[in-house]
């Protein structure tokens, strides 16, 4: 889908590149600032009104270490379903944009190659506050978004195959730092919940 978002595919389609993507972004962001916030009313119910305590930390950090280890087995999650592409022949660029931002601002619509997605979102509910959850949602939302930039210079096929190749060449190191950072913020967690007893 990424790949259909491109100079080259949206001069096909009769549509402004730069126009597509800041609808896609902009909705990515915003679907995950919603999400987020989401998340973080239900943690204000389920969690009340004092949630730093040293066995929330804790869960929350256990939860980074499974998201770790979830992704070392290199599995996705599911849905296994991918945003609809008749939308591409089907609606203006900013309208397809926006649709497909929204989806995958939102975390859990479409496949979920990382467990960083659910776990953005777990610990969004932890906060159990919705102003900085939702600021967690729309930073994932947006960081979501960004890798839609390297197809900047695609106007031809041959550059297209090309970026295919370095985003499927980039695939572990991917994997290994969404490993690295659900242990970094685990150990964090981990300290607070040591630290709050």
């Amino acid at each position: 889908m990424l790949a259909s978002i491109s100079p080259l595919g949206e001069r096909a389609r009769n549509n402004l590149w730069w126009l597509t993507v800041g609808a896609y972004a902009l909705s990515s962001t915003a679907a995950g600032a919603a999400a987020g916030a989401m998340a973080g009313l239900i943690g204000k119910v389920l969690i009340g009104r004092s949630p730093h305590t040293a066995a929330l930390y804790a869960s929350m950090a256990l939860a980074c270490l499974a998201a770790a280890g979830w992704d070392a087995g290199g599995r996705a999650l599911p849905p296994r379903r991918q945003v609809n592409e008749d939308w591409l022949a089907s609606y203006r660029g900013w309208i397809y944009g926006a649709g497909f931002g929204a989806q995958l601002g939102a975390g859990v619509t479409t496949v979920i190659t990382t467990a960083l997605v659910p776990l953005t979102f777990a610990l969004a509910l932890g906060l159990a506050d919705p102003a900085p959850a939702a600021l967690t949602g729309a930073s994932f939302g947006l960081v979501r978004a960004l890798p839609v930039l390297a197809l900047y210079r695609v106007t031809t096929p041959e550059k297209l195959r090309r970026v295919h190749v370095r985003m499927q060449g980039a695939a572990g190191t991917a994997r290994a730092l969404a490993m690295a950072s659900a242990l970094i913020v685990g150990g964090f967690l981990l300290t607070d919940a040591v630290l709050s007893t």
